[in-house]
């Protein structure tokens, strides 16, 4: 009933926050452009579909989502679980957390393979590039670099470490890579960095950051919980391009292995 009732102000407050963006595209259309929108009622309808889509989808983040994220990061922070899978004897250290980067690693994998967003610049990556680049292959390698990005981001929630230190090797590794990387896939892997911050993966990311500073002793949920959608957007350019640079390198290495046995054949014809 709870639901219900919150259901008509959240409806406006999402009204009001997509208001801007039709007065501006519609500003556009008829004091700039000066042409009719096309179709217009199919538009209003589409604004119509978002404006509740939006709604429920907020809904179902205060209801669901933020509060699955936090209890599972309490739960896998919780001294008696802890007591029962850790393998140190004393004060707990930072190895006791295994559980939780697996569960970093875990979500950063669904959640990225399910993100809209990305789905939708894969398959026009893979459109504009003639079918070279996998749909599927692009989204692993960015699901990867997002799982280890949250498993990187949750030890350094556990160990308390500042996190410019992670932040800037990552983006040394980044211009490092960037150089020796085909040139054809560094503006993909730029992008595919900031597509996987989106709907899917923000707020599962937000709240298990702020569920283990809340948990984890000494931990401010201020300074130490927000941070792991950085390593979210960071770590898949270095996995993107590292992918790139893998699938390079094997076809070199196969265009040589074909131009040697293309040799060795034409000697042998010529000795014949």
């Amino acid at each position: 009933m709870q639901i219900l009732q919150d259901l008509p102000a959240l409806f406006v407050a999402t009204f009001f926050d997509i208001l801007p963006i039709a007065i501006i595209i519609f500003g556009f259309q008829f004091l700039v452009i000066r042409k009719p929108v096309k179709d217009l009622k199919k538009v209003l309808m589409g604004m119509l579909y978002v404006l509740i889509g939006i709604t429920f989808f907020l809904l179902g983040l205060e209801e669901a989502l933020f509060p699955i994220g936090r209890s599972m990061a309490a739960q896998l922070t919780h001294a008696d679980f802890l007591q029962d899978v850790r393998f140190s004897v004393g004060e707990l250290l930072w190895t006791d957390y295994y559980w939780v980067y697996i569960f970093a690693f875990a979500i950063g994998v669904g959640t990225t393979i399910a993100e809209p967003a990305l789905i939708a610049v894969a398959i026009k990556a893979h459109e504009v590039s003639g079918g070279t680049i996998g749909v599927f292959g692009l989204r692993v390698a960015v699901a990867i670099g997002v799982a280890v990005g949250l498993a990187l981001g949750a030890y350094r929630i556990v160990i308390g470490a500042p996190m410019h230190y992670f932040i800037i090797s990552g983006y040394v590794l980044v211009v490092i890579q960037t150089y020796f990387s085909p040139k054809s896939i560094i503006p993909l892997a730029y992008d595919s960095g900031g597509v996987t911050t989106s709907t899917v993966t923000v707020p599962l990311v937000a709240a298990l950051g702020l569920g283990l500073a809340e948990t984890v002793p000494g931990r401010s949920p201020l300074i130490d919980g927000f941070g792991l959608i950085a390593f979210a957007s960071l770590c898949p350019i270095i996995s993107v391009m590292a992918y790139a640079q893998l699938s390079d390198f094997k076809e070199r290495r196969a265009l040589k292995k074909y131009v040697k046995q293309n040799e060795s054949y034409s000697k042998q014809k010529k000795q014949d």
